[in-house]
Parts: C-alpha cells; structure tokens; sequence
C-alpha cells in the first residue's frame, strides 16, 4: 500500500481545529460588542441562544419519540430572561414556575397517559436545563460592575475548555470517564484547573478587587462544574444515539454543545460572584 493510500490516523484533536477557533472567537467578540454600550442587547443574545438550544433539545429528544412543547418553552424562557434582568431571582423563579406549568398543561391539552407523562416530564427538564440556568448570567449581569463579572464567567469558561482541550490532547492517557466521553482525561481537568484558576485569579485581583484565594475557589469550582456539564451533556446525547445536537457552530457542534458546560456553572459562579458584592 502506497503512502498516499494509506488510510490516515484520526486526529487527536477530533474536530474542525481551524473551524472551531474562528467560531470560538467570532463568539467572544459577538459577547464582547453585546456588552459593549448597554445591557440589554446582551439579553438579547442570551434569549437568542437559549431559544436556539431549546429547539435543537425538542429536535433530539424528537429523535425518541419525545415530542416537547417548544411554543410555550421559548415564550416561558423569554420571560425567564426579561424577569431575571429586571426583577431578580424571585423573579425567574416565579417566572420558571410559570413556565412549568404552561408547558405541563399544553402537552395535556394534547392528551393523556403515559405519553403525555413522559412528554411533559422532558419539557419540564428542558425549562430547567435552559432558560432557568441561562437566567443566572443575567442575575450577574445585574450585579455591581455586571458587565465585567459577564465577561469574567465567560472567560473562566474558555480558559476550562482550552486548559482541558490542549492538556487533554498533548498530555491525555488517563480517561476521566471511560463509558461517557472517552476522549475526557484526567489529565485535561488538570490543564482545565490551572487555566481557569489562573484566569479567575487574575479575575479575583482586577475584576472582583479580593483576595486571590478567591480566585483560586472560583477557578476549581468552574473546571469541576463545568465537567460535570459536559459529562451530563455527553450522558443526554450517548442515550439519544446523538454526536452533536446540531450543526449550528462549525468546529463546536450545536449551541446547545457550546453551552452545556456554562449552564451547570453559572449558578455556582454567580452564587460565588454574590459573595464577593
């Protein structure tokens, strides 16, 4: 067999590398210029990304016969988001709540039986999985210099999945979770804890104005819940028969694969981020 036909050695790297750096930074610089004047184009963009998300969730789970909602989920997500921003967590707590039964009462307007139980169960997952947990980056948006502690959670989430990625790829031997995703290794949350901590403590001194010991809580926190996000996502798409939920994001997948990881976080770094006000 001649070298040109020899068959090629799968990459480490197991994406679109080029693709997916472009994607990640058009993405950083759409954040940044949402940010840059007033608040509420931000608020934009996180209910464009989480209706997004949503549809590629109704799509997957679609794939298993699960038909969610998805009127009510996008309407209750946007209310999430608006009652977030401008009244607080009582607010989207009301406003989840809301939501929930919407949802519930749409799918059995439809019928009943166990369908219907399964149905509206997956479309109360999806309230909670979605617009609930994407409605803590706008209660950080309201805190005290909230554009910069946007801009702080963000980044310690780029710096765990590029710690992760570049140490998992150089260095990676050990799987982390063998039967979930095999390419995650112990040694990538090793790369994802120190990138993250270094950004959070740098955050912590410039941003934050405390003591570097929270950055360095802030930065282990994120590597560990954001796995755990990924690990969670990985579980939802293993049992669907799914790669990606979508093709959205060359390089990344769908949205909802460039989000799962920040959404497990966000709550845990706002409730940190609180402490700090």
């Amino acid at each position: 067999m001649s070298p040109v036909d020899a068959p090629r050695k799968p990459s480490r790297a197991g994406r679109n590398l080029p693709a997916a750096v472009a994607v990640g930074v058009g993405l950083l610089l759409l954040v940044a210029a949402s940010l840059w004047f007033r608040p509420e184009p931000f608020v934009a963009l996180v209910v464009v990304a989480q209706t997004a998300a949503l549809w590629e969730l109704r799509a997957a789970f679609a794939r298993r016969d699960i038909q969610v909602p998805f009127t009510p989920l996008a309407v209750g997500g946007v209310g999430m988001a608006v009652s977030a921003y401008l009244a607080g967590p009582e607010a989207l707590l009301v406003a989840y709540v809301l939501t929930v039964g919407a949802v519930v009462v749409w799918r059995v307007l439809d019928g009943s039986g166990p369908r219907a139980l399964r149905d509206a169960a997956a479309a109360v997952f999806a309230a909670t999985y979605l617009p609930f947990l994407a409605g803590f980056v706008l209660l950080i948006l309201d805190q005290p210099d909230g554009e910069w502690r946007v801009v702080l959670f963000i980044l310690l989430g780029v710096a765990n999945d590029v710690g992760g990625y570049v140490a998992g790829v150089v260095f990676g031997r050990h799987p982390l979770a063998r039967s979930i995703s095999p390419k995650k290794s112990w040694e990538g949350l090793a790369g994802s804890v120190l990138l993250a901590v270094a950004v959070g403590v740098s955050g912590a001194v410039w941003v934050l104005d405390v003591s570097w010991a929270w950055g360095v809580a802030l930065g282990c926190l994120v590597a560990l819940t954001a796995t755990a996000g990924d690990l969670a996502e990985s579980l939802i798409k293993r049992d669907l028969e799914l790669k990606d939920m979508g093709s959205l994001l060359p390089g990344h997948g769908g949205v909802l694969d460039r989000l799962d990881s920040l959404l497990i976080t966000v709550p845990f770094v706002y409730l940190v981020l609180a402490a700090t006000v």
